[in-house]
């Protein structure tokens, strides 16, 4: 019987390898004899699945940026599930959640900060790390509208706006955290406070 290969996890321990050479040496330091080495495997097993360096370098960037996403998602979805969830509550843990407040968020975004300035290079690594996703924003800007309601408050302004402006501060609080120039803790109370304001007092 032929061996069964699962060609999704072996993509994925490339990217792997790819992650964590570029938090070690940088993106200049990823070549695919190194992430072949990396990864415990041949260079042939790297070419079989990666045509290029540029190729193999998107692929990892790409699965790292979902992995980010998968975990704002699933902080949502606990926060939805917990006893007396809300909009605020929702709200406060999808951009909380870009903050790198567990091992496996701070080492994703610091990647995300690694590969920042190939972006300004090559178009195809900006679409990547940063999409413009039109859902996320609307998304939001419900769990805004809700948020006031919960509090009983008017604010004036657009609340998509309120909300791409939401999602730039907790973006630049985790680049922050990432380059160990804020603590967690500061960039909660930062963020606590620009929230304050969007939502407003009861």
């Amino acid at each position: 019987m032929p061996k069964v290969v699962d060609h999704e996890d072996r993509r994925q321990r490339l990217a792997e390898a790819v992650w964590e050479l570029t938090l070690r040496e940088g993106l200049e330091g990823v070549t695919l004899r190194k992430v072949a080495a990396e990864a415990g495997v041949s260079m042939g097993q790297v070419q079989h699945y990666h045509s290029s360096r540029e190729d193999m370098v998107r692929d990892a960037v790409a699965r790292a940026m979902a992995a980010l996403n998968a975990r704002i998602e699933a902080s949502v979805k606990a926060a939805a599930a917990g006893e007396g969830a809300g909009p605020e509550m929702i709200l406060r843990e999808c951009l909380y959640a870009m903050l790198g407040r567990d091992e496996e968020g701070a080492r994703l975004l610091r990647l995300s900060v690694a590969v920042l300035g190939r972006s300004i290079s090559d178009p195809a690594m900006t679409l990547v790390l940063a999409p413009g996703d039109g859902e996320l924003l609307d998304f939001t800007a419900g769990l805004i509208v809700g948020a006031r309601a919960e509090r009983g408050t008017q604010v004036a302004g657009d609340p998509r706006i309120d909300a791409d402006i939401c999602w730039a501060v907790a973006s630049g609080l985790g680049v922050d955290v990432a380059l160990g120039m804020r603590t967690v803790a500061q960039a909660e109370g930062v963020l606590g406070y620009h929230l304050e304001g969007v939502l407003g007092r009861g």
